[in-house]
Parts: C-alpha cells; structure tokens; sequence
C-alpha cells in the first residue's frame, strides 16, 4: 500500500512540476506579458483554491475520494491541452484557471486519502506520510528536469509550451493510476440522527474557526501563502533574465535544474519533519519555515552573475527546502491532528483555502502590481522573439530590490506568528520515529 501512495505522490505533483517553474519565462519573454497580466494568470491556482478544494473535500468526505481525485485528474490533463494553442493573455487566464478549478483540490484529496489509508492500515501519518509524500517532490524534480531537456537549446529544442502537454500526460496516467489501483476510502455509517443545515451542505469543517487556536492557524496560513508560490512564479524567470544572467551562463543554461535543488532539498526536510515535530512541536516548526522565507528571498537579492551569485542561489535553493515544507506538510498534519475524521477532507480543503486560495490570490496579484509598477523598465531590455522585453529590478543593490521586499514582509509575519500563534508542545504524543 506504501507503493501505492508512493506512486500516486510522484505523479500527482510530476503534473503540476512540468510548467508551473516556467510559466513565467513563457508570459514574460515567449508572450510579453507585463507583471500585473502574469500576477493574475499565476493567481489562478489561488483563485482555483478559493472554493474548489473545498467543495470537492466535501464531495469526497460523502462520496469515494478516489473516484473523485481520478475524474479531477482527467479533467485536468483535458484542460491542459488547450493552452499551447492559446495566444491571447484574457483567454489564456479563464482556460488555465479552469485546470486550477480541477487540480487544486488534488492537493487537499491526495493528504486526505494518505492519510485515511495510512490509519486504516493502523499506522501514523506524522511518522509515515513524510517518507511517501518525499516521492511527489522528487516527482516534482523529474518533470522540472524533463521540461528543461525539452525546452534547452542543449536538448531537443522544442517551445516552452510543450510543458503543458508533458503535464497533461501524466495526469491522464494518474487518473487511470487512480481508478484502477487506489482502493476505495472506507465510509463511517451514517448517523440515525437528524442533521442540521450545515452538515447537509457538508460545511462543518468551518466550524473549526470558532476555535481560537485554528483561526489563529488559518489566518497565519493565509498571511504565509502570499509568500509560498513567489520563488515558484518569479524564479525560473529571474535566472533566464539575460540583462541579470547572460545567455551563456550556466545559470540561464540550466535555470530549471538549478531550481530544482529546491525540490531536491524538500525531500531531505519532509523526511526530517517528523524529528522536528517531535522535538519542537508545530509552533517552532512554522516559525523555522518562514524563517527560512526570509533568507530564501534575501539570499537571491544579493545574487549576481558570478561565481559567488551562484553560490548564493544554491544555498537559496536548500533553505527552500525548510520554507516549504515546514509549513505545508507540517501544517497538513496539523489540522488532521485538530479535526474529527468526518470532516478530514473538507478540513484539508479549508487549509488550502486559506494558503493557496486567499493568501496565493493576495500574494501574486500585489506582487504582479509591485513589480510593474516600482522594479520595471518598460522596454528596455534584450530582443526576444523579434520584440524588446522590459528590464525588471530583480537584484539591483543601490534600491529596495524585488526579493527584499519579500524578505521583509516574510519576517514581518514570522515575527506576528512568534508572539500570537499559541500552542502548548507534547513531545510524547508522537512515538518513536524510523525511516
């Protein structure tokens, strides 16, 4: 069964891994979109977040979570075949968010259903869903790394578009994977008793809100989520940026690959999360993750086109590790700490609501504005694709560079979690741990 899960890890995040790094070199340099254009067609997965995975935690809480985390799959990889045809920026936005719409709950399904099987099997998420969900970030990696052969002068060739198809792909083989080989989440009989309106409607992970420790939880999530997808939106395109990084360096060379040390060193902390957990507790944890926001975005503020620059993206890349998964996945298995086994799908769809919903919509359409607005140079950059691209401030160190300003807001919100966020830690209540 560990295989199983295993398998469905790493396909479920190789789809979202094969474009999602290098959307932003597709919209700013292949399609010349401006800062507040791509903002808003990268906020699609927030907008997505907003009530979908929800609403299908809540289908899958009623229904068979399988089934319905294979159909979103198929509609997903269906969805995605259309955008290499797409030219214009307003279409393109409405056909990606729709993808959103059918991937984004996968996220919250693919926790729920791990973690429903895992304790059926009598074993402990916290111990052993960090070493299975390891997978999906190396499946992350696998894509990133096919993506770049794909696209690389070095490699085939071909146009950043291809990613979308290489995405479509393997969430079809998901979806059949899902149909096929999951097995079927085992459902509580129903209560005799009468149900109030909002356990019809399947709504009662939103009570967890009356309960100060979660809303404090929640709207913590939502502050960090404005920071998570940053680095993944602006990232690829900050080290391709021929006016940063010459066209010759292997930094543009091989940006994708380089980037991928961040996913590389995700695997290393996810498998580290269950010995912080139990030796710091959830609230040391988090405070470590945006900690570890704050020097993945300062680090990259002072790179440049060097030996040393360079050196200064690589160890970026390895604190991403911390700063990602430190929140997600410990958070995660916080609230399925915190919630009844009724509602654990629907409470899983709540936290993503709050970080890749609201906090992820907030996140990429002020950082879009920001950038076009205070850190660009309306065309005055290097000819691409017959048309001069605007210089973007990634780095420039006589002002407020982009990646400082996300430093400073990531260390403002750690600072507010360190003071407010109150959580008493129980060492004991997680057993011994072995990988």
């Amino acid at each position: 069964m560990k295989i199983k899960l295993t398998i469905m890890n790493f396909l479920q995040f190789f789809v979202w891994g094969a474009w999602m790094m290098t959307l932003a070199h597709y919209g700013f340099v292949d399609k010349g979109w401006g800062g507040t254009m791509f903002g808003l067609v990268f906020s699609t997965m927030g907008f997505a977040s907003l009530i979908m995975p929800t609403l299908f935690g809540i289908i899958a809480d009623k229904w068979k979570a399988n089934y319905v985390y294979a159909i979103l799959h198929l509609l997903f990889g269906a969805t995605m075949c259309f955008l290499p045809l797409i030219d214009a920026p307003s279409t393109f936005f409405w056909v990606l968010l729709v993808a959103m719409c059918f991937y984004m709950p996968t996220l919250g399904l693919n926790n729920a259903i791990g973690f429903n099987i895992l304790k059926d099997k009598g074993k402990d998420p916290i111990k052993d869903f960090p070493p299975i969900r390891v997978w999906g970030t190396i499946g992350f990696i696998a894509a990133m790394w096919l993506t770049n052969y794909f696209t690389k002068d070095w490699g085939l060739g071909y146009s950043i578009r291809v990613s979308f198809i290489i995405s479509a792909v393997g969430a079809f083989c998901l979806s059949l994977y899902s149909f096929i080989l999951l097995p079927t989440i085992k459902k509580e009989e129903k209560t005799p008793q009468k149900q109030s309106f909002i356990e019809k409607l399947g709504l009662q992970a939103f009570v967890l809100f009356k309960q100060k420790k979660m809303a404090i939880f929640f709207i913590f999530s939502l502050l960090l989520g404005g920071a998570l997808q940053l680095t993944n939106a602006y990232g690829d395109s900050f080290l391709q940026d021929a006016n940063v990084f010459s066209k010759e360096s292997i930094i543009n060379q091989l940006s994708t690959i380089i980037l991928s040390i961040s996913q590389i060193s995700e695997t290393l902390f996810i498998l580290a999360i269950p010995f912080f957990m139990k030796k710091f507790g959830i609230k040391k944890v988090m405070l470590f993750s945006m900690i570890a926001w704050v020097l993945r975005f300062g680090l990259l503020g002072f790179a440049e086109n060097s030996g040393f620059g360079f050196s200064l993206i690589v160890i970026s890349c390895i604190v991403y590790g911390m700063a990602f998964d430190f929140f997600n996945i410990s958070g995660a298995l916080f609230v399925e700490k915190n919630t009844d086994s009724k509602i654990q799908s629907s409470a899983q769809g709540v936290f993503m609501l709050m970080t890749n919903g609201i906090g992820a919509v907030l996140g990429n359409l002020i950082a879009g504005k920001v950038i076009e607005i205070w850190f660009t140079i309306k065309e005055a950059g290097v000819i691409v694709n017959g048309r001069t691209t605007d210089i973007i401030h990634w780095n420039l160190p006589k002002i407020p560079n982009v990646w400082f300003v996300f430093a400073a807001y990531a260390l403002v919100v750690a600072i507010l979690f360190a003071f407010i966020f109150k959580y008493k830690h129980n060492p004991n209540e997680i057993g011994e741990i072995k990988h």
